[in-house]
């Protein structure tokens, strides 16, 4: 009786709702508004996530000092790219800077660095999460002294080649026998990482080192 009810209707309004072609003409329609919203809305993702967009720098932005704050009106911790810093005391052009970012992110697959680490949370959680190490406090407070390097830089690169040297508490890297170039190459990809407006992505990164 309701099916009868309802087809009644929809014939004094001049719709068949016992058509197949109704409902067909409906699920095509809905698709299509559905395509044009994701359409909008992979544009906007992309005009956000890709280099040079709203939350990703450039690749020379290595040569700039990058620190981090906590926002209040977003409720997170953001990064803040501040003067000149160039990277081991050389200022890299775009193309140069690009080269090394890729060699850097080549490296960290080749060495299958996500089965101990995360980036952007994704990976193991054996070693810590390395989205925003350049930033980590323990460089000039731990490691440049224990290293006797003289910048964030050089530090990390000595650990990266000989990490067997150094103690890491309980849990140790394994030497995976890097060259200086191969080192000074993740260096420069783990700054630009850090650079990288993650959302707050690691929560409360920046207040809890605030308090060490």
């Amino acid at each position: 009786m309701k099916l009868e009810g309802a087809a009644t209707r929809g014939t004094r309004t001049g719709l068949d709702l016992t058509d197949p072609n109704f409902w067909r003409a409906g699920a095509i329609s809905t698709t299509l508004v559905m395509l044009v919203v994701l359409a909008f809305l992979s544009i906007d993702s992309m005009r956000v996530i890709s280099v040079g967009g709203a939350h990703v720098p450039r690749y020379d932005v290595v040569n700039q000092h990058i620190g981090y704050r906590y926002d209040w009106s977003r409720r997170a911790d953001v990064p803040v790219i501040g003067g000149a810093e160039p990277l081991f005391g050389v200022t890299l052009t775009e193309a140069q800077a690009t080269a090394l970012v890729r060699e850097g992110k080549l490296v960290i697959q080749s060495r299958a660095c996500m089965d101990c680490h995360t980036f952007f949370g994704n990976g193991a959680y054996y070693g810590p999460d390395l989205t925003k190490s350049w930033l980590d406090p323990a460089w000039p407070q731990i490691w440049m002294p224990m290293t006797g390097k003289p910048t964030r830089e050089e530090a990390m690169v000595a650990f990266l080649m000989h990490p067997d040297q150094y103690p890491t508490w309980n849990r140790r890297m394994p030497n995976l026998r890097l060259s200086e170039r191969e080192a000074r190459a993740t260096v420069t990809y783990l700054k630009w990482m850090s650079a990288i407006d993650t959302n707050g992505f690691p929560a409360n990164f920046g207040q809890t080192h605030a308090q060490q």
